[in-house]
């Protein structure tokens, strides 16, 4: 259990510095391109970023070292799945929006106000009660019909955020936000129940369609996440995030996989992940637009002339 959580803290304190340096990343692509006049390039034609801008956010130094610090815990979050119930393991490393909130105000300039250092504060009372409340996991043994299951579910909601981002354009942040959190909790799922894993057998491992699931739901939910910073506030956006990458899997968790909760402590753990998930939504209702959001390229306005006495 105790390695369990250090590994999932690990990779909260990961994917929470990630995202901080992919927003600084995709703010300074903006701002680059909008001194360009690139307004045309950078934008769809409901307002949303192109791939093209968000491809050119993806090779700023910032934001390849935060997909690094991804990738990292992305491993670190599998191997958490593995050894703690899922309604635990994916709340903890939800809690990267406290990492993310603390960082975007050194590396962002975003000044909290006191309703999100509250939600916040929500956010880890309800981390206490959850490891307090946790207890063994589950086996992780699921009917084959599952794992197709989670393939064509994630194939759905991750062509469903593809398309949603494309004509929704800048109104789409919480909804990218949200559908790539439910992407990530695919992933946890997809950990959980993935065949050939222990034992090793590549073979039994390929033929998962829960390995592909896995691959789908990690390609378009970072792509969904680069838009939802490049658009969104990024508090906003990694609150939404956190929900959709802990309420599914938590209720999966226990209802198809066998996580449970120590005896006499399941409302504790109710408690906990209603708090947790009602604390995320708090951060993405009350937080403020970032400064330095970036608009959509047309809206970029030119300085007005100074008068000449």
């Amino acid at each position: 259990m105790i390695i369990g959580l250090v590994t999932a803290v690990a990779a909260s304190a990961c994917y929470g510095t990630g995202s901080v340096l992919q927003a600084v990343g995709s703010r300074k692509s903006a701002q680059q391109e909008a001194a360009k006049g690139a307004s045309a390039a950078g934008t769809t034609q409901h307002g949303g970023p192109s791939l093209s801008s968000t491809a050119k956010a993806a090779v700023t130094w910032e934001f390849m070292v935060g997909t690094v610090l991804d990738f990292v815990g992305f491993a670190l979050g599998a191997l958490a799945a593995r050894m703690l119930p899922l309604f635990l393991s994916q709340t903890v490393i939800s809690a990267n929006l406290i990492v993310t909130a603390l960082l975007s105000v050194k590396l962002l300039g975003i000044r909290l106000n006191r309703k999100e250092w509250m939600s916040i504060g929500v956010v880890c009372a309800a981390l206490v009660l959850l490891a307090t409340a946790a207890g063994h996991e589950g086996s992780g043994e699921a009917a084959r019909s599952t794992h197709w299951w989670l393939l064509a579910i994630t194939v759905v909601l991750m062509g469903g955020g593809w398309i949603a981002v494309h004509f929704l354009g800048s109104k789409a942040a919480i909804l990218a936000g949200l559908l790539s959190g439910l992407g990530f909790g695919a992933i946890g799922v997809g950990v959980r129940i993935l065949d050939g894993i222990d034992p090793f057998d590549a073979p039994t491992m390929l033929a998962d369609p829960a390995l592909y699931a896995i691959f789908i739901a990690g390609g378009v939910g970072m792509y969904l996440h680069t838009v939802a910073l490049q658009i969104g506030s990024v508090n906003g956006a990694t609150a939404a995030l956190v929900v959709g990458e802990t309420v599914l899997p938590g209720i999966i968790g226990v209802v198809w996989l066998g996580d449970s909760s120590r005896e006499g402590f399941a409302w504790m753990a109710v408690l906990g992940f209603l708090l947790a998930v009602a604390g995320a939504v708090a951060v993405a209702w009350f937080g403020e637009p970032d400064a330095h959001s970036a608009a959509p390229a047309g809206d970029v306005k030119e300085p007005e002339p100074t008068a000449v006495s």
